[in-house]
């Protein structure tokens, strides 16, 4: 057997350490399938699908056709299913429009020098404010240019949890503050699905690009950023205290970053070239703890 083998599964030539990285992988997204019923066949069709789709559009020859053959081939999928998949519409890829919204409208917020204070954290807003001050009609004017009624956002986000509500002197017109941590929906399932699949993916990628950059030699790309502190054997105590630590310099950096994406995208936006404003951007953090199994208890 070939050296380089002894890293590999002896019978399908695929790497180890890959086989174990993809069997961790799928154990959280098994449990949220059944969480919510998803069975075996309905997530098989699924899995089907992604194959065909990815095999059809990055794995093709140069300068010839891609068959249903050669994709049966690469994926070990029949061909008749293969044919049907191949014409079936693509579900829609783009955001529901109220998640779209939402998150523009808290980039807004957090972005903008008049709706922040001096510590440039955002501001409490009135829902109306006189002349040209800040208010919370007027966030949203700017973003919606009056496609929506800055009501109908409000009680939506007071629904979600994204805002809450402050007693003034005008009963008709409390201030309204960005609960920490928005846009971070607490009981609306479309918007945390949505941001699942899109934050998930884009980190899975971003890892899949960055294995392929190191396993492929005719791979020229550079690797994508992606870093991670781990540590264990440590008090919730200590954990408690790490949390914190993330929560607060991690949203100070998104906020700065925030705050820099939309100067850039005002700039972008100005020069009025579409062809060439065609990149996107997803840059995450997360926190993950849990007790470590592979600890045992001390024996008496």
């Amino acid at each position: 057997m070939n050296s380089n083998n002894s890293h590999n599964n002896s019978q399908t030539g695929i790497p180890k350490a890959v086989a174990t990285a993809v069997q961790r992988l799928l154990r959280p997204l098994v449990r949220l399938l059944l969480s919510f019923q998803i069975t075996f066949p309905v997530f098989q069709q699924w899995l089907k699908k992604a194959y065909v789709e990815i095999a059809d559009q990055e794995f093709p020859l140069n300068d010839k056709p891609q068959t249903d053959t050669r994709i049966s081939l690469l994926t070990g999928i029949h061909r008749k299913d293969i044919k049907r998949l191949r014409h079936e519409d693509e579900a829609p890829q783009d955001s529901p429009e109220n998640i779209s919204i939402g998150v523009q409208l808290a980039a807004h917020w957090m972005g903008q020098a008049e709706f922040l204070d001096h510590d440039k954290q955002p501001l409490s807003l009135p829902f109306k404010a006189d002349a040209n001050g800040p208010s919370f009609e007027r966030l949203v004017e700017q973003v919606c240019k009056k496609d929506i009624r800055a009501r109908v956002v409000l009680d939506e986000w007071l629904r979600l949890g994204v805002v809450t509500l402050e007693d003034t002197a005008d009963s008709k017109n409390e201030l309204i503050t960005l609960a920490p941590g928005a846009f971070v929906p607490s009981h609306s399932m479309d918007e945390k699905a949505f941001f699942l699949g899109m934050n998930v993916a884009d980190h899975l990628a971003t890892a899949t690009h960055n294995v392929l950059s190191s396993s492929n030699k005719d791979h020229l790309s550079e690797g994508k950023f992606e870093r991670c502190l781990y540590y264990d054997g440590l008090s919730e105590a200590s954990i408690a205290e790490l949390k914190q630590l993330a929560n607060d310099q991690g949203m100070a950096l998104l906020q700065s970053l925030n705050e820099r994406a939309l100067q850039l995208k005002k700039q972008d936006q100005s020069l009025n070239q579409p062809q060439v404003n065609d990149q996107r951007i997803n840059i995450g953090l997360y926190v993950f703890d849990e007790a470590d199994k592979t600890i045992e208890a001390p024996h008496d």
